[in-house]
């Protein structure tokens, strides 16, 4: 251990959304940070590979989708060209400018940056390999692992041919495919999907699930769902893959029905989305005390601290869910557990997002969550065909949804589908974490005419008064 008057000397293996905000706020308190990456900056996969380039994908996609339905309110525009050379720098540029940002950020901190692949030598050691001469040993106080997850791979599937592409290799854009096949009807394969479709791919996704974006609540899928069957060109539910052979220029896939009636088809291109898998293998955690689960996460308690007193884990690779969001206040509780400071990662809600037209977001307990756990519960839903705003905006596609304690009134739960459900489900949480009631949300003015006051209307609902919608009571 360093002395006493010495700064505190902290290693953070990973330099994504749990690892960069840890680094910098451990410095912020005084400690001598080191940050192991394989980046030249901060960001880590959120950043380079996922989270910021999707969204500024889905972006383009969603400025062409409503150009295109304009067209219902009288202003109509030619057809799109698509520069994708242009697309794929302006996307880059994107991550650039904030990775970019992030290094600075780190120079004006002073933590310390060692490219290379970190493993533990002991408890308080690492060695970090950056593939040039003998690995870097530093000694440390404290370690943070945040390596992530990366996704996972189906034995199918070729990964050596670029016809078949992963959540990462697909956000490159190589093409624009005539067919594109999506295996997992998950947030990740809805998402990219939604991308290629906008770009001019056919698009056929495929769940072995009985439902898209399965966990999430129904209400709010139902609307996705219906806007997807024509986005997409096929949607294959209860079916999955058994086979692929990759051809000179395609990739054949035989998939098999839940009655197991097996069929064939033929894409330019496959992606493959169908989860991630934490990055716990190759780290050296044989020399500690540290405990890796199942499915490779590693065990941590409510500070993040795992078996081994030194070691703190954070993110993905901690368990689920898997967030960018999550990961970063996991990183900030490490690091003030490590000051000395009272605090303990225990939130009573984790907002979810998926970034599909329209979007879906929720945070606490769900309505399907209640009757699993026969937690009994009043829900009240609020559909956007009444809200005023969404008229205005040729998208009443939506539903906003609140999940109470009958006797308290107290919010539990929040669900939003429609345009920029995201944005608004903050909200939510909040009420949820502040203990809030549903006639808190109630007597909340919210500004009109605006989105966020089918929140409002939804609490005015669960009373029985809202002035924009009418049901009859179940009672």
């Amino acid at each position: 251990m360093a002395d006493s008057n010495s700064p505190t000397r902290l290693v953070i293996i990973g330099g994504g959304p749990g690892g960069y905000p840890a680094a910098f706020h451990a410095a912020d308190l005084g400690m001598d940070v080191t940050l192991v990456d394989l980046e030249k900056n901060p960001g880590g996969v959120c950043l380079y590979r996922g989270c910021i380039p999707s969204k500024a994908l889905l972006h383009a996609a969603r400025v062409m989708r409503e150009a295109e339905e304009a067209a219902h309110f009288g202003i109509s525009f030619g057809k799109p060209k698509i520069d994708l050379d242009k697309l794929r720098a302006w996307k880059a540029s994107v991550v650039e400018s904030l990775t970019g940002g992030l290094g600075q950020m780190r120079s004006i901190r002073k933590v310390k940056h060692e490219y290379g692949r970190a493993r533990f030598l002991s408890p308080t050691r690492i060695a970090v390999d950056a593939g040039e001469g003998d690995p870097k040993e530093i000694d440390f106080d404290y370690a943070i692992i945040a390596t992530g997850s990366r996704p996972v791979q189906l034995p199918m599937f070729d990964y050596s041919s670029d016809r078949v592409l992963d959540s990462t290799s697909g956000l490159d854009l190589p093409d624009i495919p005539k067919r594109m096949l999506v295996v997992g009807g998950g947030y990740i394969g809805l998402e990219l999907g939604t991308v290629y479709a906008a770009l001019g791919s056919k698009v056929t996704v495929v769940e072995m699930l009985p439902h898209l974006l399965p966990g999430a609540d129904r209400n709010l899928v139902t609307f996705v769902q219906k806007r997807l069957e024509s986005t997409f060109e096929n949607i294959l539910l209860n079916t999955k893959v058994v086979e692929s052979k990759t051809l000179k220029n395609s990739v054949k896939v035989t998939f098999e029905d839940k009655d197991g009636k097996k069929s064939d088809d033929t894409f330019d291109r496959v992606l493959v989305a169908v989860g991630r898998r934490p990055n716990s293998e190759d780290l050296g955690l044989e020399n500690t005390a540290v405990n890796v689960i199942e499915r490779g996460f590693i065990e941590v308690d409510e500070q993040r601290r795992t078996a081994e007193p030194t070691i703190f884990c954070i993110g993905d690779v901690a368990g689920e869910p898997q967030l960018a969001h999550k990961a970063t206040h996991e990183g900030v509780v490490a690091v003030e557990a490590i000051a000395g400071k009272k605090t303990v990662f225990a939130p009573h809600a984790i907002p979810a997002v998926v970034f599909t037209d329209p979007e879906i977001a929720w945070c606490g307990l769900t309505e399907e969550e209640a009757k699993q756990k026969e937690i009994e519960v009043k829900v009240s839903k609020f559909p956007w065909a009444a809200s005023g705003r969404a008229k205005t905006l040729e998208r009443p596609d939506g539903l906003t949804k609140i999940v109470a304690d009958p006797e308290s009134g107290r919010v539990l739960g929040v669900g939003i589908t429609g345009v920029g459900a995201g944005d608004m489900i903050a909200e939510g949480v909040l009420a949820i974490e502040m203990g809030a009631t549903v006639e808190d949300l109630k007597l909340t003015i919210h500004p009109h005419p605006t989105l966020s006051e089918t929140v409002m209307e939804a609490a005015e609902v669960y009373f029985g008064s809202s002035p924009h919608f009418y049901q009859k009571s179940r009672g």
